[in-house]
């Protein structure tokens, strides 16, 4: 939390800002986000250019309520429950549409391109097809996993076939383990 303080600061004291962010989340599932990564275990979830000010602030505050309304359409669409979908978003994303995995996941939902064009989005940078098209596809593993909250969860980080391969369990990734935490404590909230 400090880290984020100090990047808003930063973008108060300067017309122009470059500052990735990178997210960690530890064993307990704590989440720690940095633009100065400690490990390698640190992965980056925002790629950013120089920013001007009037630009960044946005995505430092109220892109939760910005997305809301998108979020909810969709959620009511695909008959998701809209807190799901919020508690996806602020994990993969942190609400930063123009957010950028360093595995090629793009958008809000980091959807990968080959998940993209199954559930239909052509541009994963918009943000109405993204939250659609992640949201179409948790709606999939939903279904695919019985509504079993966790295997779905763990699917939308590793990939379904990770999931049927470790017998329709949460693979023993860490990163899948600590994720589905994050997720979940989201939710719950």
């Amino acid at each position: 939390m400090l880290k984020i303080a100090v990047i808003f600061l930063t973008l108060l004291a300067t017309d122009e800002v470059v500052a990735d962010i990178y997210k960690f989340v530890d064993t307990d599932g704590h989440v720690f986000y940095t633009d100065e990564p400690k490990h390698s275990l640190y992965k980056r979830i925002i790629r950013t250019r120089a920013l001007n000010y009037d630009k960044a602030l946005p995505f430092m505050t109220g892109n939760r309520k910005k997305f809301a309304d998108l979020i909810a359409q969709a959620a009511d669409k695909h008959q998701v429950d809209p807190k799901l979908v919020h508690a996806v978003i602020q994990t993969e994303s942190a609400y930063n549409a123009n957010a950028i995995s360093s595995a090629g996941a793009v958008g809000l939902m980091q959807l990968m391109p080959d998940t993209a064009r199954r559930f239909g989005v052509i541009d994963r940078n918009n943000p109405d097809q993204n939250i659609d098209g992640g949201t179409r596809y948790l709606k999939f593993l939903l279904g695919m996993f019985h509504s079993n909250l966790d295997l779905a969860v763990a699917a939308y980080n590793a990939g379904e076939g990770a999931v049927v391969k470790y017998n329709n369990s949460i693979p023993p990734y860490p990163e899948t383990q600590n994720y589905v935490k994050q997720v979940l404590a989201l939710y719950k909230k």
